[in-house]
């Protein structure tokens, strides 16, 4: 009798042990494998943008840096397909890029890239370069004038209307009392022999 209980207990433990392992193989089948996660890193290039100038020629500008976003530097690739001429500029930068665009502002038949920068978070700034001679000739950007500074404080914009390059930011802190609340300044920029001139927009 004692025989009997002990091989009825042995049958139910063995029963019992293939159960839990048919069931633990179901649960491996029905969870699949672990999913890992992976992180995704940022692009090396912060600002990308093609700038197209006419069918075969393009300018590809693009920045980079690690740390503070706002210190790095930028390249200029031209493309010209149909004269086979590949070149680059390397230059460093005090600013984020926001923009980038063509113009032949001095209509000498030699494109302009401009590269918009953010600076101190509201201030715009401008780097220009002409293609001409096979080469990148740098153009100075003119910056503001001492009076015009005391009415500026930043957010200001790069507006290109019928060819022509304008600037317009809020007045601030203005001596002229009769000079309505949110008032623009509106400058307008002409370039002649690789040399920028400015005129002010009487609004």
């Amino acid at each position: 009798m004692r025989y009997l209980k002990m091989r009825s207990f042995f049958m139910a433990a063995a029963a019992l042990f293939l159960f839990s392992c048919s069931s633990e193989q179901d649960d491996k089948a029905t969870a699949g494998p672990a999913t890992e996660i992976v992180e995704e890193k940022p692009g090396p290039f912060p600002y990308y943008k093609e700038v197209p100038v006419r069918p075969g020629l393009t300018f590809e500008v693009l920045s980079w840096g690690k740390g503070v976003d706002s210190v790095g530097g930028y390249l200029i690739l031209l493309s010209d397909s149909v004269k086979n001429d590949f070149k680059s500029l390397a230059n460093e930068r005090a600013g984020i890029i926001s923009d980038a665009w063509n113009m032949d502002l001095d209509n000498d038949g030699n494109p302009e890239v401009y590269i918009e920068f953010v600076v101190n978070k509201t201030e715009h700034d401008l780097h220009v370069y002409e293609y001409s001679r096979n080469s990148f000739q740098k153009i100075s950007f003119p910056g503001l004038s001492s009076r015009i500074k005391k009415s500026y404080a930043g957010n200001d914009k790069f507006i290109i209307k019928n060819g022509d390059l304008f600037r317009s930011f809020p007045i601030v802190n203005s001596e002229d009392t009769t000079q309505k609340a949110g008032a623009l300044k509106m400058l307008q920029y002409k370039l002649s022999g690789n040399s920028f001139s400015v005129d002010e927009i009487e609004e």
